[in-house]
Parts: structure tokens; sequence; C-alpha cells
């Protein structure tokens, strides 16, 4: 189709990026260590460190990763922690090393793990010892041969760290009895000698992360970003964002955990790239605390999904804060919804800026203009050098104003599902990503999301697959069929329900609740159980979700 979006670019932004940039995500670090090291980098739990000291810390890791655990380059390392300052440095030194990291959510249950750790072929795994007791039920199935175990405070550093770990795990309980006989302590990466660090032979077509997503059926899959993908991205951020972030000056809040694809390019990599300070917050959830930690920084910039907008909005306090620092809020993950847009703009005096992006897509594909007035209910325009065409089942464009399915190309897109080439044959033609997504477009170029062709269910920013819910459910003894689909809510966008005919007739919504939560992370867990006595199918017996929906 014609980029009739390219007229409606904001002064200055570019039509197209140069994706070899940089010839790895490491030549970007280095620059950036060397530029801006004197600056904070990050911060956590009131704890800074400068990009010099990251630099150093990074180091470490990838070289005790190198020369310690004999890992080399290609190797996959999962990293299995909320956001501590121990995050970012790990993620950084496995790259550095020349390894994939693999991001795994941490409230993962045991079956879950299991399946990333195996599909992943991980061979080492980084984990905060609150979830330690997770991968010890998980661990004896996987091919993981090294465990490098840290606490919430080691990196807080003098009786602050004692103290952290001490609270974390006597007074709270916040950490689970666990056996890893083998077990590192991450202090034991942290402490290397820097210098026994050997920089890799990476280019922009090896392998920089293994992200896991469900795509459109099945189990969770690992989709393959190079370093390539995410160059790629990050100058396409850049390009949509330089008229806005200035080098140096910016300090972004970083609530959304930095294993979910939007944090990783949006915050870590992309504020990386502009010497900015990422404010770390470990448990967002806490809300009060949340806005506690607000107030302590001179913020310009926050990223969040529709969900963590609304609660901040909602929370005492919030709306007393000192805004007038703030340029840039970025809403992605799931649709911003109007009402939370046009508040958040009241009370802060800020744009809420709507993005667009897939894990497959490293994630960016569109964002709105930033001299948009405010919100719009698009997506965006495309992200420079961004193709997209909507197209008809029958594969033909669609023309303005009709609906279709979103497709993508561009050199942020993946390089395909890891070991799974049938899946990737599925969704990725001659360079175009299928995103399963209905959209239309207008005059502007602007594109909006109408519909999902696929049956994915959207909680909070998260992709959660009907099969999967289904199969967990279908494990109860006292289930003949079930059905999963989402339904809206105001909160999270939509929340899983479940339809459920009985073989056992005692069978109660507690106990399907009870069941889902052994085995599945909670967000994916059903909200809403409807017994029937029959589901709708298919004159060859398959489930019809969209007649339940």
């Amino acid at each position: 189709m014609e980029k009739i979006w390219l007229k409606r670019y904001p002064e200055g932004m570019p039509e197209t990026i140069d994706p070899e940039h940089y010839n790895s995500l490491l030549e970007l670090f280095d620059n950036s260590f060397k530029e801006f090291a004197q600056l904070p980098a990050y911060s956590n739990m009131g704890k800074t460190m400068t990009y010099q000291q990251v630099d150093e810390a990074t180091k470490a890791v990838a070289g005790y990763i190198q020369n310690t655990l004999k890992l080399g380059k290609g190797d996959k390392v999962a990293v299995m922690m909320p956001n501590l300052l121990q995050t970012p440095v790990t993620i950084l030194g496995v790259l550095r090393a020349g390894c994939t990291v693999v991001n795994v959510n941490p409230l993962y249950t045991v079956r879950e793990l299991e399946h990333q750790l195996n599909d992943s072929e991980a061979k080492a795994i980084f984990i905060l010892a609150n979830f330690a007791h997770t991968l010890e039920k998980a661990l004896p199935t996987t091919g993981v041969k090294h465990i490098v175990v840290t606490q919430i405070g080691d990196m807080l550093g003098g009786v602050k760290k004692h103290l952290v770990n001490f609270v974390v795990k006597k007074l709270k309980k916040m950490v689970p009895d666990y056996s890893l006989p083998n077990a590192i302590p991450f202090a034991n990466a942290i402490k290397a000698d820097p210098g026994q660090y050997k920089v890799p032979e990476i280019d922009l077509n090896d392998l920089a992360f293994l992200q896991y997503t469900g795509g459109t059926t099945g189990v969770s899959k690992g989709a393959m970003l190079t370093h390539g993908n995410m160059v790629a991205n990050l100058e396409q951020v850049s390009g949509c964002l330089d008229k806005v972030l200035d080098k140096g000056k910016e300090v972004v809040i970083t609530a959304l955990p930095l294993y979910h694809i939007f944090a990783l390019t949006a915050n870590c990599l992309t504020f990386m790239k502009y010497g900015g300070h990422n404010i770390l917050i470990t448990n967002p959830r806490d809300m009060p605390g949340f806005v506690k930690e607000l107030a302590k920084y001179p913020f310009t910039a926050i990223t969040g999904v529709n969900t963590l907008f609304n609660g901040l909005l909602n929370t005492p306090g919030f709306s007393e804060l000192d805004f007038s620092t703030l340029k840039m809020s970025l809403g992605g993950g799931m649709a911003v919804q109007r009402p939370v847009a046009e508040r958040w703009q009241k009370v802060t005096q800020s744009k809420l800026m709507e993005g667009y992006g897939l894990t497959e897509c490293a994630p960016l594909v569109t964002i709105c203009p930033w001299d948009l007035d405010g919100y719009n209910g698009s997506i965006g325009l495309p992200a420079p050098s961004t193709d997209l065409k909507i197209i008809n089942d029958q594969g033909e464009e669609v023309p303005k104003g009709e609906p279709g399915e979103l497709c993508v190309k561009g050199p942020q897109v993946m390089a395909g599902y890891y070991n799974r080439p049938d899946a990737t044959a599925e969704c990725l033609q001659d360079g175009w990503f299928a995103t399963g997504d209905i959209a239309i477009y207008d005059d502007e170029g602007f594109f909006y999301i109408v519909d999902r062709k696929k049956d994915m269910i959207l909680v909070s920013g998260f992709n959660v697959f009907p099969n999967e819910i289904e199969e967990v459910v279908a494990m109860h003894d006292g289930v003949l069929e079930v059905a999963a689909i989402g339904v809206p809510h105001d909160v999270s966008g939509e929340q899983v329900k479940v339809f459920v005919v009985r073989k056992d007739p005692s069978l109660t919504e507690k106990d399907i609740i009870k069941h889902c939560r052994d085995k599945l992370t909670n967000y994916k867990v059903p909200k809403l159980v409807e017994f029937r006595d029959e589901l709708p199918k298919t004159n060859v017996g398959k489930i019809l979700r969209r007649a339940l929906k």
C-alpha cells in the first residue's frame, strides 16, 4: 500500500532509519558506557548505579559466564527476576558474554517454567531466591547446568544489603524453602574480575533474545530476536522520539517488568542509548508505595499499560505529585482507554501517547506522533522503515476504511520462532508478519485496531492463549469439556472466562479456580466460570469460541 502516513510525520521524523547503525547491541552499550560514564543509569530501593558502574558490573558477569560457567556464543541463559538492579546487570552481562537472553516471568508455575527452559534449551539460569522453589521442582526434566541465585538486597551494598535480605527472608518470609545444592551465589558473578572479560565476535545476525509469546495457537514459543532486530527497533524508536528526548537528561519510570518486551526495549535499551536514568519499580502493584517512589524523582517519562495508568490515577496522592518535568507518557501492551487517556492528560498535563507493538517485532510497529494534541483512539503511524498492509481472508489488500488483518514488514520483524519452522511459516511469509489483529486505516495513515483474528486474550498487556487455559482446566477429573474466551473488563482490558461441561455434577467454580491457580500464572487464571450442558461446535466437532463470545 502507498505510505500515506509519511505526509503526516512530524517535522524532523525520518522516513527510514539505518538498521545497521551499530554492528550489534554491544557497540551501543560501549558507546553509552563511555559517553555517559558518570551519569546515573539505574536506581532501585534507594541505590543508584552510574553507567561506569554498570559497565564494570556487566563485564564481571559476562566474564564469569565465559570463564567459570564456560558458556559461549549463542548459549541460552534464562533470567528470572523482577525489576531489581541485578536484572539489567544480568541481561546486559549475558549479552556481553555473547550468549542469548531467555527472559522468564518470575511468577511462572512449575509447568510453565519447565516448558520454557526445555523449549529454549537453556544451559543456565539467573534467578531470584524468592522463586527458586519453583525452579527446584522444574529442574529435573531440564538441561539447565548452572544456577545463579540472587537475593533482593544483593546489589544494595553495605549494611542495607544484609538488612533487606534478612527482612525479606526471615521477617516477611517471602523466600519459600528450596534445595538447589549446586546453586551459585550471585555475589560470585558480580565480584569476578572484569579484566577477564573477552569481547565476543557478535554481528547483527546473532541471536540476542528468545522472547516467549503464545503466537496464534498452542504452547508458548520463543520469538528469535537478533541483534539486528533490536538495533533496528532502537533506531526506529529514536526516529519517533528524537525530538522529545534529550541525551543525558531523561529520568524514566520503569514499572513494567524488564522481562516484558515493551519495558525491555522502550525503557532498558532506549533510555540507555539516550543516557537516561531508569527508576526500577520492583512491585508496582503496591500503588501507594509506587506513588511514594514517584515523589522522589523529577521524572520526565513513564511507560505502562492502561491498567497501570488507571491504577495510578485512582491512588491517593498521585494527583498531588509534581508533573512539571513530565514530557512523555507512553502506553502500549494493550489498548489505552479514552477515559484513562483523557484523565491522565488532565491530571498530569502530559499527553498519553499510544503505541502498538508485538513480541515478534521487538516490539515497536506504530506510535502516535509526538505533535498530536491528545488521545485520538488510534495506535498511531507506522515507525520509520516499517511497511504495513491490511489484507482480507484471500490475502488481498483491502481499501482504506475496510477492516482486515494487519501485516508488518521491516527490519524489526523476528527471524522466526525457535525450533518451530511450521509455526514460523504460518505467520511469516516473504518478510511479512501476520499479526492476527484486525485493523483499519484513515486518510492520514493512522491505524486503528478493531478486533482480533486470533482467539488470544489480552490481560493487562499480557498474552493469554485459550488453548493453554483449556488444557489446564481439562486436566481436572471433574471436567468433560471446556472453552476459554476473553471478556471485556474495565481495569485489565479483558479477563479470562471459561465455559465448562461437568463430568462430576458436584464440581464448583471454586474447584476450577483453585485447580488453575496451581498450574497457571495469576493473570491467566480464569476469573469467571460458567457451567453449560453442552458447548457449541462445528460439524467436525471443534468448539466454537466465537459463538460463546
